[in-house]
This record gives C-alpha cells, sequence and structure tokens, in this order.
C-alpha cells in the first residue's frame, strides 16, 4: 500500500490571517524547566547537570486556530441552529465518514470564483464515476501552489449552493478541497452580493451544511499526486478537540498496489 501526504503544514513561518505562534522550550531547557516544577510543586531538589548533556526533552507550544493548516469542519462551525437538529462538534463526528474511498475532481480550469453544479456534473461525466453515499469528494482547484502566500487566501475557486447540494444528493458527506475554503473568496462573494442582492450567494457552501449535516476538509496538498479519479482511499481523521467546531488532520490516500 502506498501512503500519500495529502496535508499542508502547520508553519509559522508562512504567512497566516491569524498568524501562528510557535514557541520551542530546547531539550536543555526542558531540562531547567522540569528542575524548577519539580522545586517548586513537590520540594524537589533535582540538578539539570545530573541528565547526560543537561538535556532533558523539548516542549513545542503553538497558538493558532483550529483552521490552520489541513482540517476538519464539523456541522457546528457552519451556525448554531441545523434544520435537522443541534449541529454537531468535531469530537461527535463518526469515525467512518473519515476513512472512506475517494474521489478526486479535477477543477482547476476554473481559477478564481465559483464551482457551478454544471461543472461537478461535467467532471462526473469525464471521470466516468459517481461518488456513492460516503465517498469523500476531493476538489482539485490547483490553490496548494500558493500555501504560505497572501494568494492562497484569494486565489481559489469554491463551490456555490447547487453544486454542493448535488454532492450532498448523492450520499457525500465530506467533501475535500485544496483551497482556503470551500466556499469562493470573500472578495468574489461581497461582490456578486453587492451586484445582485442575493444573499444565496454568501458563504452557500458553509451555510448548506446548516441545512444537511455534512464535513469539509480544507487546506488539502498534492491532489496532484493521486494515481486516478477513484480506486484509492481516503484518512481524514480530525484530532478530537472537545467542543470544537473544527480540527486538524494529517490528511492521506491509501492507495493498494
Amino acid at each position: 500500500m502506498r501512503v500519500i501526504d495529502l496535508s499542508s503544514p502547520v508553519d509559522a513561518s508562512g504567512w497566516e490571517p491569524d498568524p501562528v505562534v510557535h514557541r520551542i522550550m530546547t531539550p536543555a531547557e526542558g531540562a531547567r524547566h522540569m528542575a524548577e516544577e519539580m522545586k517548586a510543586h513537590f520540594d524537589v531538589d533535582f540538578d539539570p547537570a545530573d541528565l547526560p548533556g543537561g538535556e532533558l526533552l523539548s516542549l513545542d507550544t503553538l497558538t493558532l486556530t483550529s483552521h490552520t493548516g489541513t482540517h476538519v469542519d464539523a456541522p457546528s462551525h457552519y451556525g448554531s441552529v441545523g434544520a435537522y437538529g443541534r449541529p454537531r462538534d468535531i469530537d461527535e463526528m463518526p469515525l467512518d465518514w473519515f476513512l472512506r474511498p475517494g474521489v478526486v475532481l479535477d477543477v482547476t480550469d476554473v481559477g478564481v470564483g465559483v464551482i457551478g453544479a454544471e461543472r461537478i456534473e461535467k467532471e462526473i461525466e469525464r471521470i466516468g464515476y459517481t461518488p456513492a453515499p460516503l465517498d469523500i469528494v476531493l476538489l482539485h482547484t490547483g490553490a496548494s501552489r500558493h500555501v504560505g502566500t497572501p494568494r492562497y487566501f484569494t486565489d481559489f475557486a469554491g463551490l456555490d449552493g447547487p453544486a454542493t447540494d448535488l454532492l450532498l444528493d448523492l450520499g457525500v458527506r465530506v467533501i475535500g478541497t485544496d483551497a482556503w475554503s470551500l466556499d469562493a473568496p470573500f472578495g468574489h462573494m461581497i461582490a456578486a452580493y453587492k451586484e445582485t442582492g442575493d444573499d444565496s450567494v454568501l458563504w452557500p457552501a458553509h451555510f448548506a451544511g446548516r441545512r444537511r449535516e455534512y464535513c469539509q476538509v480544507e487546506r488539502l496538498d498534492r491532489l496532484a499526486d493521486l494515481p486516478g479519479s477513484h480506486g484509492f482511499r481516503v484518512a481524514c481523521f480530525p484530532v478530537k478537540i472537545k467542543g470544537a467546531g473544527a480540527g486538524w488532520t494529517r490528511a492521506v490516500a491509501l492507495v493498494d498496489e
């Protein structure tokens, strides 16, 4: 079995609208910290110099949102009320949603803007495979080439409402994208709303989750490395954060050889 990493990193050196803070305590600093904590809490004296090389363990402390890097959005992220009942948090989602056959749809030709239902139908016809219930559908938009730069947050394409419903009507419950959002860029949506006055153009993919329970996987990477449009599995288990609207994932494709 070949394992293909589909995840983008949590990288404090990359550009983020909500900057990542990554503090590293070195093994030597960890030794001194441990000695101080042992003395403060247990009145135990310990000399860090007694450790090999004067080192204990490193420790990383990060400040970031649950939407940094590749992550899974839970229904509670989309709103506080669902037409189907209380939207579930990420720790409440069924794990069997996140290890399923995968289908990748190539929509790189769309560029920046909206991916409509007609474009999804055309791609499904091209690959000759209709996603089955609980298949994980991945949208290859090409946006991941901008990871770590401001363009990643502005230059991508996202689903409109009918396109989202088309996939949900097929029984899909997890939709992924290599873009920052499953919706179109903010600027594109706001411009469309100001021009038309139609509020259905505002976050239609996310707000579909208020009507129908499903999850999104955002900020995927390397979808071009997949061996075909289907015939592989996707594993994207979210981190179990109690009461959270999203959780990070190390998403991978599993390809039998």
